[in-house]
């Protein structure tokens, strides 16, 4: 049945007015271009939309209309310039052409990114079924003030839509707001526009007076209340940003826990909206989990941790406080703390990278091991090859990067240096304190410092230079004493 009424919807048109400014937000950024929930707040409002299989998404831009038109041209959404910006029903009637022949039209502020596509379906159907000539997606708030209140005429027929400046004390107490989420039929749509006129401080045309239009000439017009109210919630302000993108949170948290991922102290969180996680996996406080990222089964992900856009398979532990960028995690993996991961670094199964250890388009081969305080970029290790604490890999110039080859069972001494590009063989073993110049072959001795010489009194016989000035003996007390 769903699937049925989703095709029946190739009759509608779906128009997503974002060419407002957003002055209360105190932005050089297009309201419609702010980010909650891991996204513009366009971009939700426009996958809500996705699911109807709509005819055709349209967005009216105005402001930043290039910025905009790009955020959600990837989503297959047009786009219809509204210069000036001269209100909700202006914005209707330039788009009038590019909504052509549908029967339907349903309208969305650019800036309600809660709702949800089940409550547009139920808008949908409700209006369709009512024969209405307009629908209006209503919601309940338990503080209704900022927002235009319904007035019933008698079941879901509305009778008027009245803005909180014209309330009467009475109406004050009613609850039931506007959402600005519309379904309209067109036929009865375009007559009841070319009547509404820019009686207002602002001269602007108002989509709602087409409605008190529609009404006055006895057609139907419904409400259809929103199941959670927070889906009627725009994004005026910076507080409500805030508390939009908590919500976001919120419910992708939620979803997480009921598909089996343990999350502690759930508030600290944030997951954005595409992660993906498998079940038994552990998320400790204050971790971030951000874009794309794909986190496999029985992985603990400890507090503190930024992970953007990566990829982890199974049996996974990253330590707390750890940083990764575009990489790839393979199973069994043990990284951290304080380790970080540039863009293009792989781990294979079993390896290990430890405290302070950053590696950038690397391959750090299976049960391999850097442990400590290391740079590695620019790197293919092979497998069972263990890295000292202090090893760095110099792959720049200053002109370009170069590469590094380490191969199997290769053990680097602690504080060495290996300058790109070199190779090192399987099994070869570098002495601590090197700087590898050269390659060096399997199984191979590589050391590249200086010899040790040690001076026989050489200390004591500085100090005498000095005239006796031991830096390191106890200086004598400058107080005079009490006669």
């Amino acid at each position: 049945m769903d699937n049925a009424f989703t095709m029946s919807n190739r009759d509608l048109v779906v128009l997503i007015l974002a060419a407002g400014k957003g002055t209360r937000l105190k932005s050089s950024l297009a309201k419609v271009l702010h980010h909650a929930g891991g996204r513009p707040i366009v971009n939700h409002v426009v996958r809500a939309c996705l699911p109807l299989h709509a005819k055709k998404i349209i967005a009216v831009v105005g402001h930043q209309a290039e910025q905009v038109s790009a955020a959600v041209a990837h989503l297959g959404v047009e786009t219809v310039l509204q210069q000036p910006q001269s209100g909700t029903g202006h914005a209707l009637l330039v788009s009038k052409r590019a909504i052509g022949s549908a029967k339907y039209v349903l309208v969305l502020p650019g800036d309600a990114p809660l709702i949800r596509t089940e409550t547009l379906r139920a808008l949908i159907q409700k209006h369709k079924s009512g024969n209405a000539a307009a629908t209006i997606l209503t919601a309940v708030l338990a503080d209704p003030s900022g927002y235009g209140r319904i007035l019933r005429k008698s079941g879901d027929t509305v009778a008027a839509i009245v803005e909180e400046s014209q309330l009467t004390a009475e109406q004050r107490e009613l609850n039931e707001i506007n959402s600005s989420i519309y379904c309209f039929t067109c036929a009865k749509l375009w007559p009841a526009l070319a009547q509404v006129k820019p009686d207002n401080k602002h001269r602007e045309l108002y989509l709602t007076d087409a409605i008190s239009i529609l009404n006055s000439k006895g057609e139907t017009v419904l409400a259809e209340i929103a199941a959670d109210p927070r889906e009627a919630l725009g994004c005026n302000t910076r507080a409500d940003l805030a508390g939009v993108d908590r919500t976001f949170r919120e419910w992708k948290r939620e979803q997480l826990m009921r598909d089996g991922v343990t999350i502690q102290l759930p508030e600290t969180v944030v997951v954005d909206p595409d992660v993906t996680i498998g079940e038994d996996t552990i998320l400790e406080p204050c971790v971030q989990l951000l874009g794309k990222t794909k986190i496999g089964t029985r992985c603990i992900i400890r507090t503190g941790s930024v992970l953007h856009d990566m990829m982890l398979a199974d049996d996974i532990v990253v330590e707390a406080h750890c940083v990764f960028t575009q990489s790839r995690i393979e199973s069994e993996v043990v990284i951290g703390p304080f380790a970080r991961l540039r863009p293009e670094s792989h781990l294979l199964k079993g390896s290990k990278v430890g405290n302070f250890v950053e590696l950038k388009k690397s391959t750090l081969g299976e049960g391999s091991k850097a442990p400590h305080l290391s740079y590695i970029g620019d790197t293919k290790i092979g497998s069972k090859s263990n890295i000292g604490a202090g090893t760095i890999t110099c792959n720049y110039d200053g002109f370009a990067k170069h590469p590094t080859h380490i191969g199997n069972r290769v053990f680097v001494g602690s504080d060495s240096v290996l300058v790109a590009p070199v190779k090192l063989g399987d099994g070869a073993y570098i002495a601590a304190g090197s700087v590898i110049t050269e390659n060096v072959p399997p199984d191979a001795l590589g050391i590249g410092r200086g010899r040790q010489a040690n001076k026989p009194g050489w200390a004591s016989k500085k100090r005498r230079e000095l005239g006796g000035h031991n830096h390191h003996a106890p200086k004598k007390s400058m107080r005079k004493k009490r006669r």
